[in-house]
């Protein structure tokens, strides 16, 4: 019975093949239906000050780079976050917190050095480096970012 409630209170995104929940807000069900994500990814709602970017990866048109350099990599998925941020209005100045996920230990101090040159001009956000067995499309280097709106 519970099962069949539930049923009824979802509607299924079919494209995406998500279920989105009837009690969310009209604009976050429309923020859910124009992100388009590269692997199993969340998608940002609702509305706050903060900025949530996660699983940035070296992707060029939707095909993630994972046969470039470490290096490369980095580049990449930093312009895509700048990207992003324009999106938003933003820019790096705003970022407050980045969690650097790494398939390869080893390449800490290539993604280390990009990293600081990059926020060279701005005040250095925190961050965490994680190392994971492995990202999708074998990359090496993915992006979780948290931002601020001012």
């Amino acid at each position: 019975m519970s099962q069949q409630i539930a049923a009824q209170d979802d509607r299924t995104d079919r494209e995406n093949e998500i279920s989105i929940n009837e009690s969310l807000s009209e604009e976050s069900k429309r923020q859910r239906d124009s992100i388009d994500n590269v692997g199993a990814f969340g998608m940002r709602t609702g509305e706050s000050d903060l900025i949530f970017f996660q699983g940035i990866l070296p992707e060029i048109n939707g095909a993630i780079r994972g046969s470039e350099p470490v290096n490369e990599q980095i580049e990449m998925c930093l312009d895509r976050l700048e990207l992003m941020l324009e999106n938003r209005n933003a820019s790096l100045s705003d970022v407050m917190k980045v969690e650097i996920q790494l398939a390869d230990a080893d390449a800490a101090e290539t993604v280390d050095s990009e990293y600081k040159s990059r926020f060279d001009e701005v005040v250095f956000p925190p961050r965490s480096v994680v190392g994971v067995c492995s990202l999708p499309g074998g990359a090496d280097v993915q992006l979780d970012v948290i931002a601020a709106e001012e």
